[in-house]
């Protein structure tokens, strides 16, 4: 192999690739509309188009377009798409890949504030940003005992905000109850809860699923969540986590009659 093949790209180079990219994702969103929202492929297709292994030299970046057309394209089922209703609602901004591509560009590590003072800094206050946007108590804001941190996905967000309330009372009751801890949601939330259970180390049979039904719009009851709570106690299980089911398949859905006593703060604290 070449020595040549193998140097990066300059910053010419870049500009000129970057436009060709640019040009194809412009392209792909004025055309979205032509394309069958549902993949069409059978699954194993993409095996059969690309080789056993990585080829051994660089490829220009027209051939790398070309197979992305040809090849990839046919087998994506397009989320973007203005005829896309499935799942959930998941649209990007066009503007938002210029943000991408700027991050992707400055490439920063921010797992610390010292490694990139900026990121942290305008992370929490783009997140304080979005707190007040909703209007959420002061509570929830950087500028107090909370503020936000950005994580990769919602699932991953389940996660670490269960551990979090898990270790919160493992420190009040002992690491030691971890088997008596009990998380409740209803049948209309996410199973990303149930998973979060498993990995946290909540036993599955103390993740609550409480039944919702059509008369209240599949809104979780407050009296069918004060019931499973009261009998949790009494069979000296300890409640620590709730989870809230606020928007699914563009209907809304939380407590059925919020303004009762079993959805006051202090029955579950």
């Amino acid at each position: 192999m070449e020595g040549d093949d193998l140097k990066p790209m300059d910053a010419d180079q870049l500009r000129e690739h970057a436009h060709r990219m640019v040009d194809f994702i412009a392209d792909y969103y004025k055309n979205i509309e032509q394309f069958p929202v549902l993949s069409q492929v059978q699954p194993g297709y993409l095996r059969e188009l690309l080789p056993d292994s990585a080829p051994s030299r660089p490829e220009s970046l027209q051939d790398v377009l070309d197979d992305v057309q040809t090849k990839i394209l046919p087998g994506v089922t397009h989320w973007q798409s203005p005829d896309y209703f499935a799942y959930f609602p998941s649209n990007s901004s066009v503007a938002g890949f210029l943000g991408e591509m700027l991050s992707a560009g400055i490439n920063m590590v921010g797992f610390s504030w010292i490694t990139s003072p900026a990121a942290t800094e305008l992370e929490m206050i783009v997140l304080d940003w979005l707190a007040k946007a909703l209007n959420l108590p002061d509570e929830f804001l950087s500028t107090g005992e909370g503020g936000g941190v950005i994580q990769g996905t919602a699932s991953e967000a389940v996660l670490v905000v269960l551990l979090a309330a898990r270790d919160k009372v493992l420190r009040s009751v002992g690491k030691d109850a971890i088997g008596k801890l009990v998380a409740y949601c209803s049948d209309q939330t996410h199973s990303s809860i149930q998973k979060a259970c498993k990995i946290g180390g909540i036993h599955p049979e103390n993740c609550r699923v409480l039944k919702t039904e059509s008369s209240t719009e599949y809104a979780l009851s407050a009296e069918s969540l004060s019931e499973a709570i009261s009998q949790d106690i009494a069979s000296g299980l300890i409640p620590f986590f709730l989870c809230a089911t606020v928007r699914k398949f563009g209907r809304h859905y939380i407590f059925n009659s919020c303004g009762s006593s079993a959805c006051t703060r202090e029955d579950f604290e």
